[in-house]
């Protein structure tokens, strides 16, 4: 632990502020400045460019499933890139086909379910969108009936969808919507956890002559990452799958941040405590299947759903290509033989109950599942407590103003629970707000 500053805040080394000025001359300010360059990593370890080393509890946003530098991982991908990194999809390649043939078993999903990939989650879930669009228009009073209103898609309050525009049109923030509008129309938004709500929007299908168009889809996620990492109840989750089922709709859940192992189960819809027992119809995925290769994607539950596409209906030039595939092989193969969907139950129980013992007064309380948690903050300081971590040796994000998340790799070790545990009991509960 000698490399890892102890007596922060400290100032940038020099190669880092050297780089910050490079970075933004000539990368546009989308991410706002970086907090650090980073240079290299191994295990749940990652060093900057100035050679200070940083406890990873983020995990590149749930991505790096493995962690850095799993020799498993830079075999399978040093490995395909000596055979072909891309064709196009005029062709398919053998870890194309075995690893949609692997997420529909993970899943769980039926005789007839197919996989469509992109290269992140915001596509994943825009081709969600774009198939239940599809799949509205066959419902009844929906275009291109005579006189037919348009179906609607209904998304929750404080969910997060991606920023593509059509993902962003399922995306509740304000602040990240409105430079936009108008987008993606007949998206509607309802009180996330809210039944009455919910049934609310349902009934206002043909009602009257100010009546709207049928329900075509409902899209959530079981945990709400962005919102503060919040599950959205079981209890609304069974309400919507049923209201699906008696109005004919879709439900898509977006497993894009709790997929791939990282509540303790493949997809959080398989955990009881979070979907009671729902299946849906769709859904979503990237983030962590393939350790850090920019992936995504989109299941659909059986034949009927998946036939709505069509040749030519959606695409993307590099969705499916074996490099990524072969990084999603070696991902998936990994998290099963060294048990880390077993383990991301046991350490996030570790590290919540670890949490909660924490003689700090400014750590309220805990919540999440497996290795996708947050503790709530006293005061609005979240910024100021993770740039006081990141100044002793640890990575945690502040996702909303009085919450920290975190979601390490899934390779994530008893003593490294520990050492984030020893960091945070240090955090001044004084600290300002932001």
């Amino acid at each position: 632990m000698s490399d890892i500053k102890t007596t922060g805040p400290e100032p940038l080394g020099a190669n880092d502020s050297k780089w910050l000025g490079s970075y933004k001359q000539v990368h546009m300010n989308v991410f706002g400045t970086p907090l650090r360059v980073m240079d290299h990593g191994e295990g749940t370890h990652i060093w900057d460019v100035d050679g200070n080393r940083y406890l990873d509890f983020l995990g590149g946003i749930a991505v790096n499933a493995l962690g850095y530098a799993h020799p498993k991982w830079v075999k399978a991908v040093a490995d395909q890139a000596a055979k072909v990194a891309h064709t196009s999809n005029y062709f398919a390649t053998e870890p194309q086909i075995e690893l949609a043939a692997k997420l529909v078993k993970l899943a769980g999903a039926p005789e007839g379910s197919h996989v469509y990939f992109g290269n992140s989650g915001a596509e994943g879930n825009e081709a969600a969108i774009k198939l239940a669009k599809l799949y509205g228009r066959t419902l009844p009073g929906a275009l291109p009936d005579i006189g037919g209103k348009p179906a609607r898609i209904l998304a929750m309050t404080h969910g997060f969808h991606g920023r593509t525009l059509g993902a962003l049109s399922a995306t509740w923030k304000p602040a990240v919507r409105k430079p936009f509008q108008p987008l993606v129309p007949a998206v509607e938004f309802v009180e996330a956890g809210n039944v009455h709500a919910l049934q609310r929007a349902f009934n206002e299908t043909g009602v009257g002559h100010y009546g709207k168009g049928p329900v075509a889809a409902v899209i959530m996620e079981m945990i709400q990452g962005e919102a503060g990492v919040v599950p959205i109840g079981a209890d609304f989750v069974k309400a919507a799958r049923e209201l699906c089922d008696r109005h004919h709709a879709l439900l898509i859940i977006d497993e894009v941040q709790t997929g791939i192992g990282r509540t303790g189960k493949w997809f959080a819809f398989q955990r009881e405590d979070l979907s009671g027992g729902v299946v849906p119809d769709a859904i979503t995925f990237a983030k962590g299947v393939a350790g850090g290769f920019p992936m995504g994607g989109l299941i659909a539950f059986g034949e009927k759903l998946s036939a709505l596409f069509t040749p030519g209906s959606h695409g993307s030039t590099f969705a499916g290509n074996p490099l990524g595939a072969a990084a999603g092989l070696a991902t998936l193969g990994v998290i099963e033989d060294e048990g880390l969907v077993e383990n991301a139950e046991a350490r996030g129980r570790q590290l919540r109950d670890g949490l909660a013992a924490l003689d700090n007064p400014l750590f309220v309380s805990v919540r999440g599942r497996g290795l996708l948690d947050a503790v709530e903050l006293a005061h609005p300081c979240a910024h100021a407590v993770a740039d006081w971590a990141l100044n002793h040796g640890l990575i945690v994000n502040a996702v909303a103003p009085n919450a920290l998340r975190f979601a390490p790799p899934l390779i994530v070790s008893e003593q490294d629970v520990d050492e984030c545990l020893s960091i945070l009991a240090g955090v001044p509960a004084d600290l300002p707000n932001d």
